[in-house]
């Protein structure tokens, strides 16, 4: 059964004291562990029937990459695992409060937009030079705390985050934009999660927000609505609010360039614009009090929609280190199987000193109908399989940068182990291999169809009961 949080309740040494807030994807706890002495708070992801499979995933590279971060502005990293197939996260409890309840009072004074812009471009500065895209940057994300050398924002919340040299688990399984709609940048709609300057865009959507009381692109509900950030640019935020500072608008509407290349090069550099508006360099932007004419519209359409920005998407890293799939079938307990298999992936992995290897299951779904994500015994599918995959996994032992744990679901096994492998571009692909029955004569086995179908290189294992330990087939 999901376990029933509630005051008192001790998860690996942590004592919850009283939940902090309710919210969709998680609850957050207050708690306290007798060897922490700073203020504390568990997040717990929501995994009962129902919710989504990217919440889970975020909740995944949340504590994956908060341990690899540091500095004052992001919180601290306690402790992560899994409390009868609960997953929690323990960070430091950062006093303050988030800027969204700001929204309630817009428009704020263009000095007080300026200052908290620039706290938080200093923050994602930090954020960027430890190879982190937020991805995420809202109000709500942006947490405003004080102490005696000043103020400062607290990025929280890295559940859609993209480190440039860790697994992005999200790319990987997911191929739909990621972000929130009002605020997520015109290349994120692409796919794009790999520029910095994205943060900017939703930076600027705060700050424009927080300077006229007015999203700039709406509340878009749809991919179509997405899109219209390429072509429709915003009321300029002078023709909202008159008295605005002209340098501020020419911040603002930089921010919101719908190519990146036109924006502030690096978050310090917009921090030094918004801390030193006198130095401001005022074009077209800052005088601009209506919106482009339809020429205008049309012509931006045609280049961002239909040539610049469909280039772009076709470039990749040009270096990467080897990645290394591995199928993993939970539901057969073999153990000859199991070790095999084992020993193969970690012969392999060690021959490529900077490989990195995907841990793989699928979760069977119905062809027609609902699936319920909850077992007989009312405990998570998805968040099972992913213990168990981490169960089968620990003794590879590999650092938590080299790993990654993915839990599919389809109605047909070999076609979402081909797929992965195709869409995420993996070179080498290990199963295993149980043994042959008439039906699997007949319709063919799952491993069979991989080897036929996949466009990497193979392994099949075999248990050492079956007198053959693998056999490799090239794509």
């Amino acid at each position: 059964m999901p376990v029933k949080l509630h005051a008192g309740l001790a998860i690996d040494g942590f004592t919850l004291e009283e939940p902090l807030h309710e919210g969709g994807m998680a609850t957050l706890w207050r708690v306290r562990h007798p060897d922490h002495a700073l203020p504390m708070l568990m997040k717990l992801p929501r995994i009962q029937y129902g919710e989504a499979v990217s919440q889970i995933v975020g909740f995944e590279v949340e504590r994956m990459l908060l341990p690899v971060l540091r500095g004052p502005h992001v919180p601290r990293y306690i402790a992560t695992g899994d409390y009868e197939d609960q997953p929690y996260l323990v960070m430091e409890h950062v006093s303050g409060d988030t800027l969204r309840p700001l929204l309630d009072r817009t428009p704020l004074p263009a000095d007080r937009v300026a200052h908290l812009g620039a706290l938080s471009a200093l923050a994602l500065e930090d954020l960027h030079r430890q190879h982190v895209v937020h991805l995420d940057i809202k109000p709500s994300n942006l947490l405003l705390h004080a102490d005696a050398n000043g103020e400062r924002i607290v990025l929280i919340d890295f559940g859609l985050s993209r480190h440039s040299q860790l697994p992005d688990l999200l790319a990987e399984q997911f191929h739909i934009p990621m972000g929130t709609a009002p605020y997520i940048a015109p290349e994120q709609v692409l796919g794009i999660r790999s520029d910095p300057r994205s943060d900017l865009f939703a930076l600027g959507v705060t700050l424009y927000h927080l300077a006229t009381g007015q999203r700039p692109f709406g509340f878009p509900s749809s991919q179509r609505g997405l899109k219209r950030r390429f072509y429709q640019d915003p009321a300029p935020p002078r023709s909202l609010v008159p008295d605005l500072p002209r340098w501020l608008q020419e911040i603002i509407l930089r921010c919101l360039e719908v190519d990146a290349d036109a924006r502030h090069p690096t978050a310090a550099q917009l921090a030094f614009d918004l801390q030193h508006p006198e130095q401001v360099v005022l074009t077209e932007r800052g005088e601009r009090m209506q919106r482009s004419g339809a020429l205008a519209t049309t012509r931006r359409w045609w280049r961002f929609v239909g040539h610049d920005i469909a280039q772009k998407t076709n470039v990749a890293d040009a270096a990467r280190a080897p990645l290394i799939m591995v199928a993993v079938d939970l539901k057969h307990h073999d153990l000859g199987l199991n070790d095999a298999l084992r020993d193969t992936v970690q012969r392999i992995v060690q021959t490529s000193p900077g490989a990195r290897l995907a841990c793989i299951t699928v979760m069977r779904t119905a062809r027609i109908g609902l699936d319920s994500n909850l077992d007989a015994d009312g405990r998570n599918r998805h968040v099972k399989r992913l213990v168990g995959l981490r169960d089968w996994a620990r003794p590879l032992e590999l650092p938590h940068h080299r790993i990654t744990f993915h839990v599919l679901e389809s109605s047909d096994v070999a076609d979402a182990l081909v797929d992965y492998a195709r869409n995420n571009v993996i070179d080498h692909l290990i199963m295993g291999a149980r043994g042959v029955t008439g039906v699997r004569r007949i319709l063919g086995s799952v491993s069979a169809r991989v080897v036929a179908e996949a466009n990497c290189t193979t392994t099949v294992v075999r248990s050492r009961a079956d007198g053959a330990a693998e056999a490799t087939a090239p794509p």
